[in-house]
């Protein structure tokens, strides 16, 4: 069975469709695989590729290979410096360029975006639903950074970012929460290693944030987004799917 918890069942899908929806087969190239013998439902040879079935409560194969459906998938991404955020650049390789076929086939795109040269937490997904409420104005999901910034950085910073701050169009953001890790002279020149927790995604916001108060970042990355927070174990460029107990807790979020 492929049966997730929580999940209830969906209605049923040709067998053709959702190979085609995963990216194995067009529905030509079912038709062929099914006269072929090369696709089975529950242990038996299939015939016609046209069959509805329940996928979550079957067990479909072809060429022996189990056939996971869903309709939705959800990727933990680790985004790296110098990929764009977007599902097609003319000029720049793109963040569903490091998809595998399996998961490209299902057409996701990024929830919001991280700037080319930041890297770090990129939720890539085909549930428009949920990217909407993730990146409503309205919802405040709360996003954490961790950054390089040139400049001395201190606690009258961090009270002007827990102010709000005003950027350089003469938007004034709501309130930060700004943790300096670590202060050091690097080249002559004053550095801090920080922490900053914002609620919102404008363009550009921790930069220009920092830029309002003097500073400069010079490296960027995110590490969490609401519930979510990025694997460890992944390296830049790797990705994984959602666990079911990090969708329940975005969900909820």
């Amino acid at each position: 069975m492929n049966n997730e918890p929580g999940k209830k069942s969906v209605k049923k899908l040709r067998i053709d469709k959702i190979l085609s929806h995963l990216g194995i087969a067009t529905r030509s190239e079912s038709k062929k695989l099914a006269k072929q013998g090369r696709i089975t439902l529950d242990g038996l040879t299939v015939k016609d590729s046209g069959l509805q079935i329940d996928p979550d409560l079957s067990v479909l194969e072809v060429d022996g290979q189990a056939v996971r459906y869903r309709e939705f998938i959800y990727v933990l991404l680790n985004k790296p410096q110098d990929v764009v955020s977007a599902t097609e650049d003319k000029y720049d390789r793109t963040v569903i360029d490091l998809l595998d076929a399996e998961y490209a086939a299902f057409e996701p795109f990024p929830v919001g975006r991280l700037d080319k040269d930041t890297e770090g937490l990129l939720l890539l997904t085909n549930d428009g639903q949920l990217a909407h409420e993730l990146l409503s104005p309205r919802k405040h999901v709360p996003k954490t950074y961790e950054a390089v910034v040139l400049g001395a950085v201190d606690a009258a910073d961090g009270a002007a970012f827990a102010a709000g701050v005003t950027l350089d169009d003469g938007y004034e953001t709501m309130p930060a929460e700004l943790e300096i890790v670590r202060r050091y002279e690097l080249e002559g020149e004053e550095h801090a290693d920080i922490r900053l927790t914002i609620m919102e995604g404008k363009f550009h916001q921790v930069k220009r944030m920092f830029e309002a108060v003097g500073k400069k970042v010079v490296f960027l990355k995110r590490i969490s987004m609401g519930p979510l927070q990025l694997d460890p174990a992944l390296a830049p460029g790797e990705y994984r799917e959602l666990s079911d107990d990090e969708l329940r807790s975005l969900r909820r979020e």
